[in-house]
């Protein structure tokens, strides 16, 4: 099952002390290293700051875009990870080894994979894990 982890922060890179940034970045390297080692890695990136988005809405055939995030929030979407797991609980597993859990928090939305999903060409390509979970 493909999980998408979200990770939230109050403070992302661009806004910690270099010598703190550069350490975080680290540990997401290791981590990223490591998931990619175990086959739980999809697809992954890091987000600029909310002041770099731009909110598209589109009201009675009219756009919109505003600078900014939608929400004004403390936390901050940061990045985010595209996992495969067997089932929740290794997800959560995965999700909690993310270095950003330890500053914020990891919300982990299982991916639809039903019939209808699929139609419309979503499904990103098989990992060697889930080419071997398929066959089993």
């Amino acid at each position: 099952m493909k999980y998408l982890c979200l990770i939230c922060a109050e403070t992302v890179m661009e806004q910690m002390p270099e010598a703190d940034a550069e350490k975080h970045f680290q540990e997401y390297s290791e981590f990223t290293e490591g998931i990619k080692k175990s086959g739980h890695f999809m697809g992954a990136n890091r987000l600029k700051p909310p002041g770099a988005a731009t909110t598209v809405r589109v009201r009675n055939g009219k756009v919109l875009a505003t600078d900014g995030p939608f929400a004004e929030t403390k936390e901050q979407l940061g990045g985010y990870y595209v996992i495969e797991a067997k089932d929740l609980n290794e997800a959560i597993q995965v999700a909690s080894k993310i270095p950003g859990a330890r500053i914020g928090c990891v919300e982990l939305r299982p991916i639809a994979e039903d019939a209808q999903t699929l139609a419309l060409g979503f499904d990103v390509p098989q990992t060697p894990r889930q080419a071997r979970n398929r066959q089993e």
